[in-house]
């Protein structure tokens, strides 16, 4: 009698064993096909933030210190494009292959910060600027600083407007006696679109992407 009451109980206990195992099992499976995409998402949501946040500061620190009013009046009005030193770029946009060190010895400070912050960590940058090419300000356009291919889907972005002063100097090479307000019309990518002391206000567009 009591070897059957034994055998019940064991076979008892290997069905409740069997059902936890089973139970365990499907919450398991369960568990990982609900947060496994959940997960992933976070993890991308969290990188794009952290990327628009570096853009932003970079941005922020370089129009503090002036390294990117510097960018954006490096322009050759001979040829018409931003002047790399050296070479002279076939332009008017910058590209990753302008040389071995990247953007720092075209645009100096600037192109130092953006290699740090995105180009050394296979980071795609593009720099677009904005800006009216009326007097009126009826139409407005952008001027590539640095072309660096097609965004992906998972691109963001951050912006920063720089006022231009009539006053001041181009920083290209050959082109530092240059002050705006002494260009003729057409020298310049943007058209005057304020009034003394300001030249124009240009809108910097940052660009980033994981290649």
């Amino acid at each position: 009698m009591n070897t059957r009451n034994d055998r019940a109980q064991a076979h008892t206990l290997e069905a409740f064993a069997a059902a936890i195992l089973l139970v365990a099992g499907l919450t398991f499976a369960l568990q990982a096909t609900a947060v496994t995409p959940l997960s992933a998402s976070t993890s991308n949501q969290h990188i794009e933030n952290q990327q628009r946040a570096v853009a932003n500061d970079l941005l922020a620190t370089s129009a503090e210190n002036g390294d990117l009013e510097a960018a954006v009046l490096r322009w050759n009005t001979t040829n018409q494009a931003f002047a790399s030193s050296p070479p002279e770029v076939d332009g008017p946009a910058y590209t990753q292959a302008d040389g071995p060190n990247g953007f720092d010895a075209a645009l100096g400070g600037f192109g130092e910060a953006l290699n740090r912050a995105f180009a050394d960590r296979q980071i795609a940058v593009n720099v677009d600027l904005r800006h009216y090419n009326t007097s009126a300000r009826t139409e407005r356009l952008t001027t590539p600083l640095i072309d660096m291919g097609t965004p992906s889907d998972n691109a963001v972005s951050a912006t920063r407007t720089v006022a231009l002063a009539d006053d001041a100097n181009l920083t290209a090479p050959n082109h530092t006696d240059s002050t705006l307000g002494e260009l003729s019309d057409g020298e310049f990518y943007a058209t005057e679109t304020a009034t003394d002391p300001l030249f124009t206000y240009v809108e910097v567009r940052i660009v980033v992407w994981r290649m």
